[in-house]
């Protein structure tokens, strides 16, 4: 009986394995909105790293979140560094291309709870006194991040929190 019972769990678990393996290898999430502002305007909120105190989701889930800034004020080669709750971890953001009022391109990485690298975008399109902004975020699934995708729904969770930046985002532009 305990050997049917072993030969059972290992299929179970082994079946598991198979699955979280066939999981995508990479993700990618994505946002958009439309704002009543010029592209500068919009671009300067995500291009200078301090402006993000301002809007930003996760200064909301922890207001005593300790930030460091290093390199320039903005564009490329601006970093800011943060330590925060459970809520937000601890990691490091670097802005790695900048094009005014068109794209910023950032290096993610992640410390706590969770190591990470990612890349992240921002795209402003004006058309008529009015700005397309995207929001993205990509990079690669480990193992571990494979079987935390059968349980979690990061489209949807990290989606909410872009969905919360891009609103506060706008009300500050529109003023």
């Amino acid at each position: 009986m305990l050997v049917k019972t072993l030969i059972a769990v290992a299929v179970v678990v082994l079946g598991l394995v198979a699955f979280v393996a066939t999981r995508p290898g990479e993700f990618q999430v994505a946002r958009s909105a439309t704002f009543a502002a010029p592209a500068p305007a919009v671009f300067a909120q995500v291009n200078e790293l301090r402006k993000w105190e301002a809007w930003s989701p996760w200064a909301k889930k922890d207001p005593q979140m300790k930030q460091t800034y290093a390199g320039p004020a903005a564009g490329a080669g601006a970093v800011t560094s943060w330590v925060g709750n459970k809520d937000v971890g601890e990691g490091r953001m670097t802005i790695v291309e900048s094009r005014p009022a068109e794209l910023v391109r950032f290096k993610l990485e992640f410390f706590k709870p969770f190591a990470a690298t990612n890349s992240a975008e921002f795209t402003f399109k004006e058309q008529g006194g009015r700005t397309a902004v995207s929001w993205s975020m990509s990079g690669q699934n480990n193992f571990v991040g494979k079987a935390m995708s059968v349980v979690f729904d990061f489209d949807k969770m990290i989606g909410a929190d872009f969905e919360a930046g891009l609103a506060s985002m706008k009300t500050i532009v529109e003023k």
